[in-house]
């Protein structure tokens, strides 16, 4: 417990799912928890609930495509003594449009690239000033095992998913020496409302079929790793993508039909 006292973290897509369970979490560890997200009434409850628990935490609402926005949203934790911790946590795409590279809308790509990269950097460079002027702080950067491997669609949310994990190591690099951490967590299928409400269960059953540990991982697995980047256990690292896919991408392409069989 307290492994963040006297900590301010910003979480983007914190009204629900995984960053909903970051701040929770983090809230419960001590950190003043400014939970930012699109949905105004939906980031409140979420910060109320959290308040309910006993935690610290206030909500704002952010555009991430927007710099003015994640300008405003880093100056509302600097008025209170922030940000020690970033998580930069919003993303995706529309597979819809999203598709292989011949059929991929580019309006869609460019969108994509605003909403997982252009925000992580503008974030991040709104953050970095005041990390700095604390004494240090911790960037944690929401990636995917999508930007590791490839994939049959979505061309455009994968490449801005590797995007993101090297931006990470270039932050951590260039930041470092100013006592500055930056980190890329990479899920894989994680059971969040939008998977919950969108995969029929034959998907998620064949999902599972590919996780060497039978499972979909839980809002929690991720919110766990992202607290341990985020706090002094992690304080000797930086520049790496920390993998939470309970297997799936260490696996050869052989291995669950040779185990169901």
């Amino acid at each position: 417990m307290n492994r963040l006292e006297s900590k301010t973290a910003v979480i983007t897509g914190a009204a629900n799912g995984i960053g909903y369970a970051a701040a929770s979490l983090m809230a419960q560890e001590g950190a003043r928890v400014l939970l930012a997200d699109y949905d105004e009434h939906q980031c409140a409850t979420a910060a109320e609930s959290i308040r309910a628990a006993g935690g610290s935490a206030v909500a704002t609402t952010v555009d991430v495509t927007d710099e003015d926005s994640l300008a405003a949203m880093i100056e509302e934790a600097a008025a209170f003594g922030g940000p020690h911790v970033l998580c930069n946590h919003v993303g995706g795409s529309n597979p819809e449009r999203d598709g292989d590279l011949l059929n991929m809308d580019m309006a869609e790509w460019d969108r994509v690239m605003t909403l997982n990269v252009r925000s992580t950097v503008v974030a991040s460079r709104n953050a970095i000033p005041h990390m700095i002027a604390a004494g240090g702080g911790s960037i944690i950067n929401t990636a995917s095992i999508g930007g590791l491997a490839g994939d049959a669609i979505q061309c455009a949310y994968g490449a801005a998913k590797a995007a993101v994990i090297n931006l990470s190591r270039y932050i951590a690099t260039q930041y470092g020496p100013r006592g500055v951490r930056c980190n890329a967590v990479a899920p894989g299928a994680i059971m969040t409302p939008s998977l919950r409400n969108h995969l029929p269960a034959e998907t998620l059953d064949a999902i599972r079929w590919h996780i060497s540990l039978g499972e979909v991982g839980e809002p929690s697995d991720i919110a766990n790793a992202m607290l341990y980047l985020a706090s002094e256990e992690a304080r000797y690292v930086t520049g790496q993508c920390l993998v939470v896919d309970g297997g799936t991408s260490s696996q050869s392409a052989f291995a669950p039909g040779r185990r169901a069989g």
